[in-house]
């Protein structure tokens, strides 16, 4: 019997835990199952049909925002601001990065009223790092996931622990599925440490408790607080990183905003509060600027915007070309896209700028305003927390053995390696084709876009602007890319990030439709790196091939095993899925 018989085997008869397949988020949304046709021949009409399951958002929000479970977390993180004490955002994958910007947004308010009014900064000394992340694997896994972290409640529980939580904290464990092992030991580790946990995911919970032991036992205890965000299954069938994502965004982003405010009003002299112009928002105005955001991006200019900006990067990566982001204030917000679309699609990830083996990502992002390891404070807000785990720690916590003998490297001198600064990086453009494309939002352009065109001997042999909110003039490139929604300002600046993530969300996902990487609606070049993925890459065999799971789940591990020997030869490879249909 091979190896990869073996570890399917394995998996078929000790993993039956990760059988998620009556899980709605990795349901087919019925509005999506003829994307792949649709596009094409009518790629207008398949954005159309990718922007019509954001439409499910709003109402399902609607009933969350009238929930006693999100009036309770707007008053835990009021009374976790007015004690001192710590909010701890947890996740992994995208509810990781989720997290990650959480934070990121926290600190970038701080940091501005620190800019802007010293005196209101001063009374409140360290706030600014009473918002702490926590993502499975780390910071280095924003930008690489790491193969198996997600899959571990111990490495939750151990995280977590080292961040210093403790009674009275806030912990918010994010789970798109509302399954992951990773989230779930967060939320036991908060509980064990008497913070008050609130756990938040998007399938229903009677559905979860029927279907997944480990999640039921969450949702059961009555200490623990729960957000039920259901919209439905995905655009991408179990592609969480779209609706439920952006759900979980709005809901948790509205409820710290909605707390900070508060909190503000209630620390700071009537004068101090009218010197930052706060604005103290009602649910229902949370409620309708998202539905008016959702309708702004799919008016048809939007869709427009969208089928040019498509076409744009297809035919570039059609000509083996790369693109390559530019960006300032949401450089974090692009970098958390970019990357996403390695797992997705099968596309290969970041490369370290040591690697000269490796074939390149075919999206990457720049600062071109600072070095990398400045770029990296900028778009975190503080330094990277990468993980230095010695062998040790991962024998305590009982990993796979190849953890144990081979503990990969995941602390600050990894991340660096990641040049997302302004030094020259040759191997962004020396392919055949090569485009760079400045994003912005609000008004805040001209500093970015001036910057492009001042490098006239660019190597870059395509320039293009995706502007969201600027009415500025843009000359001299080669495309513009305009969304006319101007999104209001907030403490937080979450119509910003909400309005980044949804304009890319649909422009990555509709070029990999468009490139082939997904059948129907389902994404069948994805990269099955932990044991949730190996279930859905076995689903997705079966039912591309009418063969049983079990044959499904052999002819994925042996996909698997012939895929990792051509990465080990630093060749751009198809995914074990994709290849595990062909080969049936």
């Amino acid at each position: 019997m091979s190896d990869a018989t073996k570890k399917a085997e394995e998996f078929l008869s000790h993993e039956r835990a990760f059988r998620l397949g009556d899980l709605m988020t990795e349901a087919s949304h019925p509005k999506t199952r003829t994307l792949s046709q649709t596009v094409a021949t009518d790629l207008p009409a398949a954005i159309r049909l990718l922007q019509s399951v954001d439409d499910d958002i709003p109402p399902a929000m609607e009933k969350v925002l009238r929930q006693e479970s999100f009036s309770r977390l707007v008053k835990a993180f009021g009374e976790a601001m007015g004690a001192g004490k710590k909010i701890f955002f947890t996740g992994c994958g995208s509810t990781g990065r989720l997290s990650i910007l959480l934070e990121a947004m926290w600190r970038g308010f701080w940091r501005q009223l620190q800019q802007t009014h010293p005196e209101t900064a001063a009374d409140l000394p360290d706030i600014e790092d009473r918002v702490i992340s926590v993502m499975a694997g780390g910071d280095f896994a924003l930008i690489k996931a790491v193969e198996g972290y997600e899959d571990f409640p111990d490495f939750g529980r151990y995280q977590l622990r080292e961040r210093g939580v403790q009674a009275g904290d806030v912990v918010v464990a994010i789970t798109e599925g509302g399954e992951t092992p990773f989230v779930i030991g967060t939320a036991w580790e908060g509980l064990k440490a008497g913070a008050n946990v609130f756990f938040v995911y998007n399938n229903p919970s009677e559905l979860l408790c029927q279907h997944v032991e480990r999640s039921r036992e969450v949702i059961e205890e009555p200490r623990i607080t729960k957000l039920d965000l259901t919209t439905g299954p995905m655009a991408i069938t179990g592609s969480t990183r779209m609706q439920a994502t952006t759900a979980e965004l709005f809901i948790v982003g509205s409820a710290l905003e909605i707390a900070l405010v508060r909190f503000l009003c209630e620390q700071l002299s009537p004068a101090h509060v009218e010197q930052l112009e706060l604005m103290q928002r009602e649910t229902s105005d949370y409620l309708r600027l998202l539905s008016e955001l959702i309708k702004q991006l799919s008016t048809p200019e939007a869709v427009d915007a969208l089928v040019r900006a498509t076409d744009f990067e297809e035919n570039i990566y059609r000509r083996k070309g790369l693109v390559t982001y530019l960006a300032d204030s949401f450089l974090l917000d692009i970098l958390t896209d970019t990357t996403e679309r390695s797992p997705t699609f099968m596309l290969p990830p970041f490369r370290k700028c040591d690697d000269n083996r490796s074939p390149n990502s075919w999206s990457f992002v720049k600062d071109p305003f600072r070095t990398t390891e400045e770029a990296w404070f900028d778009l975190l807000q503080r330094e990277p927390r990468g993980l230095d785990w010695e062998r040790e720690i991962y024998e305590k916590l009982k990993a796979p053995k190849n953890l144990q003998t081979r503990p990969p490297k995941l602390d600050n001198s990894e991340i660096y390696k990641f040049m997302v600064g302004n030094e020259p990086d040759p191997s962004r453009t020396d392919a055949p084709d090569s485009a760079l494309i400045a994003v912005t939002v609000g008004d805040k352009t001209d500093h970015l876009i001036d910057v492009m065109l001042q490098e006239s001997e660019s190597p870059y042999k395509k320039k293009a602007a995706l502007l969201i909110g600027s009415e500025v003039p843009v000359a001299g490139i080669d495309e513009t890319f305009r969304f006319a929604y101007n999104p209001p300002d907030s403490p937080l600046q979450l119509w910003h990030h909400l309005a980044v993530k949804l304009v890319l969300n649909t422009l990555s996902t509709a070029t990999m439709v468009c490139m082939g990487r997904v059948i129907g609606n389902a994404m069948v070049w994805l990269s099955p790196s932990n044991k949730k993925l190996i279930d859905r890459g076995c689903r997705l065999i079966a039912q591309q091939t009418d063969c049983s799971y079990e044959q499904a789940c052999i002819a994925l591990h042996k996909a698997m095993e012939e895929v990792e020997a051509g990465q080990q030869q630093g060749r751009e490879v198809p995914s074990p899925v994709a290849l595990a249909i062909q080969r049936i």
